[in-house]
């Protein structure tokens, strides 16, 4: 009995797994249809590819079986939504066609960057083309922490858009000189980030608050709208004080100083002890020069000592000059806002490697321009100082929170 009772439970569960293991092969994965641009692939014949060098047009269609006559039309019939001539070599493209035996070209589709796209339709005998954006999405990041190298390093090893770091330098460039700031100093930032299709990431939209520690103070800097929807937007402290200074801290973003304004330095070149009447920044060649403030071109040339150099007269009172340029991109008389690129970093004259030494006159007399107190930008509306202290609270009671990278 017992012998017949194991062979009945075999069988059984031989015929429990067969069952089993029709269940499993008869499970039905359902492939993945690709949707882009408004379009389900899979009803297509796919083609992507990029523009390559020689490539028009005319001649990707022509490559379609398009004859010379229809390429001319759908030219004509587009031209005041898309501009062929505008595609150029490495913007990709894709290729919409039929799947039937003509495999007819339907849609060319063209990228000149990752937002925006053109859409060429080619199924009916007059051609019609559409401008599209892809779906944007906001995304709200708060970062902190310390200073683990520059700013740049810092944000790169936290995989955070190197680009931040030029914007974040834009909005200190009058309060903090990113040369000094040390390992260790402490930081916190609230931006927002762009995605395409809410996936692919397409860089930083706007920086809603930060704070950097320099020199042992803390520098807050917060976005704000004097006037309501004028899209004017300046960047004030805690106490809602302007960010920016009448003069930017130096004329070249990320460098180092090497040496500074002295009465008795010894020249490297002319190897005798003279004063030295300016800070010399080193940055490699070609690097671009901006003028630290809004003015006009005093004077511009060349002389043995200097080299090439620019002269800007920025008010009554003040004038900046600066030296050794490879490249000079100004014309005297002519006005120049503040930052604006002014000539590039070289080494002519009396220089032993690329640099720009930075010179600053206040009433005629030339001046140490790391020591000069400098006026500040215009003062907030006090009307405005209620709104603007009741934006930020909230902004900067997270930026105090905000964990460390």
């Amino acid at each position: 009995m017992k012998k017949i009772f194991v062979i009945v439970a075999v069988l059984f569960s031989l015929v429990s797994c067969e069952k089993e293991k029709e269940v499993v092969e008869n499970i039905v994965i359902p492939k993945t249809k690709k949707v882009d641009f408004g379009f389900k692939f899979s009803d297509f014949n796919v083609v992507q590819d990029s523009v390559k060098s020689g490539d028009t047009f005319g001649s990707i269609l022509q490559d379609q079986n398009i004859g010379d006559k229809r390429v001319y039309d759908i030219v004509q019939q587009i031209k005041d939504t898309f501009n062929v001539r505008t595609i150029r070599v490495k913007k990709p493209y894709t290729l919409l066609r039929s799947k039937n035996k003509t495999n007819n070209l339907n849609y060319f589709i063209y990228q000149p960057d990752a937002l925006n796209y053109y859409v060429v339709d080619l199924t009916d005998s007059v051609a019609k083309a559409h401008k599209k954006t892809k779906p944007l999405t906001l995304k709200r990041k708060s970062i902190g922490g310390v200073l683990k190298g520059s700013l740049s390093e810092t944000l790169d090893n936290a995989q955070i858009d190197a680009g931040l770091a030029t914007r974040i330098s834009k909005i200190f460039a009058w309060s903090i000189d990113f040369f000094k700031v040390k390992k260790g100093d402490r930081f916190g930032l609230i931006f927002t980030e762009r995605f395409i299709n809410d996936s692919i990431y397409d860089g930083v939209d706007s920086i809603q608050a930060a704070f950097f520690e320099y020199k042992g103070k803390i520098i807050y800097a917060f976005p704000f709208e004097q006037v309501p929807g004028s899209g004017n937007i300046s960047y004030y402290d805690e106490e809602g004080k302007s960010l920016k200074n009448f003069f930017l801290k130096s004329p070249i973003k990320f460098s180092r100083i090497t040496s500074r304004f002295s009465s008795n330095r010894f020249h490297p070149v002319q190897q005798i002890w003279k004063a030295h009447k300016g800070t010399d920044y080193a940055a490699p060649r070609g690097t671009p020069i901006s003028t630290t403030a809004a003015g006009t071109v005093e004077q511009t040339g060349y002389t043995a000592g200097n080299g090439n150099f620019v002269k800007v007269k920025h008010n009554k009172t003040y004038s900046t000059q600066y030296l050794h340029m490879s490249r000079i991109l100004v014309r005297r008389g002519q006005h120049v806002n503040q930052g604006q690129t002014i000539g590039l970093v070289g080494s002519t004259g009396l220089a032993t490697g690329p640099h720009v030494c930075y010179r600053f006159w206040k009433n005629g007399v030339q001046v140490d321009a790391l020591r000069l107190k400098l006026p500040n930008g215009e003062p907030m509306n006090p009307k405005n100082k209620a709104r603007f202290l009741k934006q930020i609270e909230p902004l900067k009671f997270e930026l105090d929170s905000v964990s460390n990278l």
